[in-house]
C-alpha cells in the first residue's frame, strides 16, 4: 500500500485548519514552486506525466502550455469541483478535509499559467464543502499565500469560490464557464478551446479538483519520482470510490494503474454476503458496463479503452447477482433526460426516447423490436452532440445491450423481470 499523498491526514478531525496541514508539510511546495520561472514549473509536470483526473485523462502540461503561450491577459485558473457524476465521491474528501492541499495546488498553477485569478466552481450539492473552503482560503489570504505578493514572491493569485446550482452538464468546461459567467449552463461549440478562449473571452484552463491536488507533491518530490507512480502511460496516484454491493465501500487512494478486480476483491473486501458478481460500472455511470470475466483490467486511461470501457472519473459501482440491469439502464437514462441542457436536438430528444423505451421494457410492457430501436437511437446520437452527455447515454444503454442482452429479452418475453419478479 503506498503513502497517501491526495488522502493524507484525512483522518485528523482538524485537517482542513491550516495550521495541522503545515504540520504535515502543506504549504512547503508553493516557496519552491513560486520560487521557480512558470516554464520550469510546467516542464516538472510533463516530466511527471499528470493527466487530468476528471475523466478525459487529457496531459495537463500540454493544456498549461496552450493557455500559457496566449498572449491575451488576464488569465484564469478554475477548478472543477462540480462533482455531478452518479456514483462519484472522490473529490469530495480533498474539497472537505484537505481544502489548503487543493488551495496549494491553484497557487501553483496559478503560477505557472501567469493567472492571478482563480475560482473553485462548486457542486450545488455540497453545501458543507463551500463552507469549509471559504475558511480555508481566509485563513490561506490571512497567512499570505493567496493575494498580493504571495510570500514576498512578487506573485499575485486571487481565489473565490462559486457555487452551482445543481445541474450536471456544468461539469462539462464550457456549460461551467457559460454559469461562472452568469449565463445558462451550456455547452459551447469547440473550438474556440477554453485555453484560448475561455472565461470573459480569456485564456482559462479547466483542471478537476483531484488533478490540481497532485500539484504540490510533484513539486515536492519532482516530476522524474512521481512519475514512478502508477503506470508509465498514465502515472500518479489515483483516487477510486467505491459504492454497491462490497464489503468495504468508500474511497481508496491507490496507484493508477490497479487492477479492477483487486480493487473489488482485495481493498474492498469482495462481493457483500458472499454473492456473485454480476456487473461493475467501472468510472461513472457514464462509462460502459463491464460483467464479470471483464474486470482483470488496469484502471487506467490507455488500458480501459482496451477492456471497453473508461476509467472516467474512478467512481466503481459494484452490482452482484440480486440486481436488475434493465432497471439500472432505465434510472440511468432518466437521469441523463433529466441533465440533459437540451442544446441539442440528438440528446434532447434521443435520451427521452431511450428512457421511454427502457421504462416500457423495465414495466412489462416491452414489444418485439424494442431492443433494435435502442441500439438504433443511441448509434444516431453517438458522436452528434455538443458535449458528451449524449453520448455518455448512447454508451451506457449500447454497453448494457452488448453484455447482458439475454436480460432485456427475458424481460420482453416474460412481460416481467426474472430478478426481481
Amino acid at each position: 500500500m503506498m503513502e497517501t499523498v491526495l488522502l493524507k491526514n484525512i483522518e485528523n478531525p482538524n485537517s482542513a485548519d491550516i495550521a495541522e496541514y503545515k504540520k504535515v508539510g502543506g504549504y512547503r511546495s508553493i516557496g519552491k514552486a513560486l520560487g521557480m520561472e512558470p516554464q520550469k514549473v510546467i516542464d516538472e509536470v510533463k516530466r511527471a506525466g499528470l493527466r487530468g483526473r476528471g475523466g478525459a485523462g487529457f496531459p495537463v502540461a500540454m493544456k498549461w502550455t496552450f493557455a500559457s503561450a496566449d498572449p491575451k491577459f488576464p488569465k484564469y485558473l478554475l477548478c472543477n469541483a462540480d462533482e455531478g457524476e452518479p456514483g462519484t465521491f472522490k473529490d469530495r474528501p480533498i474539497l472537505e478535509k484537505n481544502p489548503h492541499l487543493l488551495i496549494e495546488g491553484m497557487v501553483i498553477s496559478g503560477h505557472a499559467l501567469k493567472a492571478e485569478y482563480g475560482y473553485i466552481y462548486l457542486r450545488g450539492e455540497y453545501p458543507a464543502a463551500k463552507h469549509i473552503l471559504n475558511a480555508a482560503i481566509k485563513q490561506a489570504y490571512d497567512n499570505n499565500l493567496l493575494g498580493e505578493n504571495i510570500l514576498g514572491k512578487g506573485i499575485t493569485f486571487h481565489l473565490a469560490v462559486h457555487q452551482g446550482a445543481g445541474a450536471y452538464i456544468c461539469g462539462e468546461e464550457t456549460a461551467l464557464i457559460e454559469s461562472l459567467e452568469g449565463d445558462k449552463g451550456q455547452p459551447r461549440i469547440k473550438p474556440p478551446f477554453p485555453v484560448n478562449v475561455g472565461v470573459f473571452s480569456k485564456p482559462t484552463v479547466v483542471n478537476n479538483v483531484e488533478t490540481l491536488s497532485n500539484l504540490p507533491y510533484i513539486i515536492e518530490v519532482g516530476g522524474e519520482a512521481y512519475a514512478k507512480i502508477g503506470t508509465p502511460d498514465c502515472p500518479g496516484p489515483k483516487i477510486f470510490c467505491v459504492s454497491g454491493h462490497v464489503e468495504k465501500p468508500g474511497v481508496y487512494e491507490l496507484p493508477m494503474g490497479t487492477k479492477l478486480k483487486d480493487i473489488i476483491y482485495t481493498h474492498c473486501g469482495g462481493i457483500r454476503g458472499g454473492k456473485k458478481l454480476k456487473a461493475v460500472i467501472p468510472g461513472g455511470i457514464s462509462t460502459p458496463v463491464l460483467p464479470p470475466e471483464k474486470i482483470d483490467c488496469a484502471m487506467d486511461f490507455v488500458n480501459m479503452p482496451k477492456n471497453g470501457s473508461m476509467l472516467g472519473s474512478g467512481a466503481v459501482i459494484v452490482m452482484d447477482e440480486t440486481v436488475c440491469l434493465v432497471k439500472v439502464c432505465y434510472r440511468a437514462l432518466k437521469f441523463f433526460e433529466h441533465e440533459s441542457c437540451g442544446k441539442c436536438t440528438p440528446c434532447r430528444e434521443g435520451t427521452g426516447w431511450l428512457r421511454s423505451i427502457l421504462g416500457r421494457i423495465e414495466n412489462g410492457e416491452g414489444a418485439d423490436g424494442d431492443i433494435e430501436a435502442l441500439l438504433t437511437i443511441s448509434a444516431n446520437m453517438l458522436g452528434k452532440t455538443f458535449c458528451p452527455l449524449g453520448d455518455g447515454a448512447a454508451s451506457v444503454v449500447q454497453n448494457f445491450i452488448k453484455h447482458f442482452r439475454p436480460e432485456f429479452e427475458e424481460h420482453i418475453k416474460a412481460k416481467k423481470c426474472a430478478v426481481s419478479g
